[in-house]
């Protein structure tokens, strides 16, 4: 089964930073996406950033050029550099994974993922 392990949340004023990591085990797959997403309560889950096995990247409009998502393929692990947070990016935050890329399906659409870690809280004020 794959398992996936989010850490590195926290509280952090506007302007201040945090790296969110995602540890994946459980499965190799050759082709893959991986991606964060974030959700709020009485939100829908929404989509953040996301990687995949060539390390092709894509970004929502509310974070890119403050964002920046990258992995290491050989220890299974993808972070979330957040820099400029803003009040508005406090949320759940969750990684998540498919066996397919991030190109051949819409990668932000929260529906073509099985598999979700348990979150990792952040906030900003």
């Amino acid at each position: 089964d794959v398992q996936l392990v989010e850490s590195g949340g926290g509280s952090v004023q506007a302007g201040g930073s945090l790296r969110l990591s995602c540890a994946a085990s459980g499965y190799t797959y050759s082709s893959y996406c991986m991606a964060w997403f974030r959700q709020t309560p009485g939100k829908r889950r929404e989509a953040v950033a996301s990687i995949d096995s060539v390390g092709m990247t894509a970004y929502s409009a509310a974070v890119r050029d403050r964002f920046t998502i990258s992995q290491d393929n050989i220890k299974n692990m993808v972070w979330l550099q957040m820099n400029d947070l803003k009040p508005e990016d406090t949320a759940m935050y969750y990684c998540t994974t498919r066996t397919y890329s991030c190109s051949s399906r819409p990668w932000g659409s929260r529906d073509e993922y099985k598999d979700w870690g348990q979150g990792t809280q952040v906030t900003v004020s």
